[in-house]
């Protein structure tokens, strides 16, 4: 029963991943497209309009964002590994300035006496241990041991994937009869119900209440969906 469960928190870790970067690209994407379709609905414009600047949002800010996770992740692990070979130097050249460093982290968190030499000779004993104990408790750093090719690839597909559902009514109209403000609403409830999705996404990444993350996401998209309109449909008076 403990073996059980011990691999299915495992799996559960595993799942929590990479889906923080879902839920960022997810919102983005359904956001952004949805954005782009109420725009293009207050302006009034045609069906295949609305189809080609829908997926060239989705493709061109699908992969804008993709290369910006992975150079941000990137750049996180190349600041990561730059400190540290800081921190080894540091512990080589100037090993009693960091041995009292260490004595001061762990005084400040309450150890004392014989147990605080004890626990300063263990740590220092170990360069790797010394090395990531200042990194974690000095500097403040932790690796991130995710690739950031995959990171980027998982912002991408969660940008397409959640972006295309607005565009998914406008995609069927040589399968189904609706007029322009029924293309509308479909793609309004659609993006609701993504919104909902991604919404409890986040609410489990963050362990927060589920209803809590529905009703954000669904309010700032509402929002963000709103303005889109009323842009689009000044813009189309004024012009």
């Amino acid at each position: 029963m403990e073996e059980a469960y011990h691999q299915r928190t495992t799996f559960l870790s595993f799942e929590k991943e990479y889906i923080a970067e879902f839920v960022y690209g997810g919102i983005d994407g359904v956001i952004t497209t949805f954005a782009v379709v109420a725009g293009s609905a207050g302006a009034e414009l045609a069906v295949p309009i609305v189809l080609i600047l829908g997926f060239a949002n989705l493709i061109a800010d699908g992969f804008a964002m993709s290369v910006g996770s992975y150079f941000s992740a990137k750049s996180e692990n190349e600041s990561y590994d730059k400190h540290k070979a800081v921190e080894y130097w540091e512990i080589e050249n100037l090993r009693d300035k960091e041995v009292e460093e260490i004595r001061e982290i762990y005084e400040a968190k309450g150890f004392e006496g014989d147990l605080l030499k004890q626990v300063v000779d263990v740590i220092t004993s170990d360069d790797e241990v010394w090395v990531d104990t200042m990194m974690k408790e000095e500097l403040e750093m932790i690796k991130d041991d995710r690739p950031p090719w995959k990171r980027g690839l998982v912002t991408f597909i969660a940008f397409n994937l959640v972006g295309f559902i607005p565009l998914s009514a406008y995609a069927l109209t040589g399968f189904i009869d609706a007029s322009s403000s029924d293309l509308f609403m479909l793609s309004f409830f659609s993006i609701v119900v993504a919104l909902a999705f991604i919404g409890a996404l986040k609410g489990y990444v963050t362990e927060q209440s589920r209803i809590k993350g529905i009703l954000e996401t669904v309010f700032l998209g509402g929002i963000a969906a709103i303005i889109a309109f009323f842009v689009g449909d000044l813009l189309e008076k004024l012009l």
